[in-house]
């Protein structure tokens, strides 16, 4: 995949960027050495693996990853919030290949606990002053490149308002070239028209323009090839902006196929790597819940059986992954296990759940097992609720775009659930909604927002209302 569009930046920014992706493990491994010598605890092998993990993993885990957002300059809080999170995530991990490989024991537990508490503060206040440092230079007037949009559209206008708003970019927009007068356009100032389209390339080479943005419709196809043809005797850089983006897109991201270039309009958040780490996440988390919740899955099957006739984890059929049909498990908390054509939804004081189902599904327990899917690969800790095969059927002739949230794996809980969308959907109206956080979750996902949602699917857990 294509990285994103560069603008000028001088050497020196991208020397800090540099420094910015080797600052967390730099700094890690350094607390982990300084500590160890203050314990007067000696830096063996054991503590030498420690660090070479730390150097493999720490860039990956905690690097905030540049979709996350359109700036690149995130905010303080944000900055701090991130690297916590990042943080814990990496503990889990490095706990983790401690706990399979036995090498846990072989560490000093006064200089890891004390590691674990304390690093994220240096790391914190390090990561702060590098942003801001980056921030000046790139808020640089000199820094600046000069730009101009052929063509006045909702896209490019957009674009310029998004540019404005950005001032990391580093790019300042002197205005529009388009044959029609600044009245029919609607511009909110005059001057912001430079001229007709056929004035595009006197303008720029008399005013040293450094970059042009072409943003007419696509059926004028032929009028592009004439600019472009018009524009060979600049120097500036010249992009393509086209307007299928004034439609709602999911991943959206330019590429190329053996140097074909194309536009992915509608895409899995999961592609090459960030794959990697979600399937990582879901993997090291699920089997450690697994492990300490095992003794506690055989009491709540035990209480199942004696409670009530039936077997102890019910299967439902629901749609996975691109559409595919998977068996999800549960606890079973009602008298029926329906998985037909027609499958009722539960409701408030529904007579087919049993006394100990109720209170299962008052505090989520039931949905315990699915853990066992995400090791599987069948879902995931984090993504959109699956339904029951008999509710898809009937929603995706109903709500637009449907289907489009199964271009990732389902979740045991979503951004929808922390959002207060759970139970009945008795309503299309609630359905509908729950589908927009869905969506919601395939353009904006990143390790932190999954994180995120897991914490605050942990607060929600003793005080939902909503489940029942």
């Amino acid at each position: 995949m294509n990285e994103p569009i560069v603008f000028k930046r001088s050497v020196l920014i991208g020397q800090l960027v540099l420094v910015q992706l080797l600052v967390t493990p730099l700094v890690a491994i350094g607390m982990l050495y300084g500590l160890a010598t203050l314990h007067e605890v000696p830096f063996d092998a054991e503590f030498r693996t420690l660090a070479v993990l730390i150097a493999i993993l720490a860039p990956t885990v905690i690097q905030r990853p540049r979709s996350d957002s359109m700036a690149i300059l995130p905010r303080s809080w944000s900055i701090a919030t991130s690297l916590v999170l990042r943080w814990l995530l990496l503990l889990a991990i490095l706990f983790a290949i401690g706990y399979v490989t036995r090498m846990s024991t072989e560490f000093s537990r006064r200089v890891i606990l004390t590691w674990a508490l304390v690093t994220p503060v240096p790391l914190i206040v390090i990561s702060i002053a590098l942003h801001e440092l980056i921030r000046r230079f790139m808020h640089s007037s000199a820094n600046a490149r000069e730009a101009v949009v052929a063509g006045f559209s909702d896209v490019s206008r957009t674009l310029v308002e998004r540019i404005r708003g950005s001032r990391e970019l580093g790019i300042v927009v002197k205005g529009y070239f388009d044959d029609r007068s600044s009245e029919r356009l609607g511009l909110p100032e005059r001057k912001l028209l430079l001229g007709g389209l056929s004035d595009l390339t006197a303008y720029v080479n008399a005013n040293d323009i450094e970059v042009i943005f072409i943003a007419l419709p696509m059926r004028q196809v032929q009028r592009v090839v004439d600019l472009l043809e018009e524009l060979r005797d600049t120097t500036a850089s010249i992009y393509f902006v086209p307007d299928i983006f004034v439609v709602d897109l999911i991943q959206s991201r330019t590429a190329d196929i053996q140097g074909v270039p194309i536009v992915a309009l509608c895409e899995t958040p999961f592609h090459g790597t960030r794959g990697l780490v979600k399937r990582s996440m879901d993997i090291v988390f699920s089997s450690l819940a697994l492990m300490v919740l095992s003794p506690f899955f055989v009491l709540v099957a035990l209480l199942i059986k004696l409670s009530s006739p039936g077997p102890a984890i019910f299967r439902q059929r629901r749609y996975g992954l691109d559409g595919r049909v998977i068996d999800v498990l549960k606890f079973r908390t009602m008298t029926v296990t329906e998985d037909g054509a027609i499958v009722l939804q539960a409701t408030v004081d529904d007579k087919r759940i049993t006394p100990i189902g109720r209170v299962l599904r008052r505090y989520s327990i039931d949905e315990l097992p699915q853990f066992f899917n995400v090791l599987r690969g069948t879902m995931s800790l984090v993504g959109p609720r699956p339904h029951a095969v008999a509710h898809n059927e009937q929603y995706r002739r109903l709500i637009k775009g449907y289907m489009v949230r199964h271009k990732v794996l389902p979740g045991i809980t979503g951004l929808a659930q922390v959002n207060g969308c759970r139970g009945e959907t008795s309503r299309l109206e609630e359905m509908q909604r729950r589908i927009e956080y869905d969506l919601d979750y395939l353009r904006h996902w990143s390790p932190t927002l999954d994180l995120k949602i897991l914490i605050r699917t942990a607060l929600l857990f003793l005080g939902d209302r909503k489940a029942y």
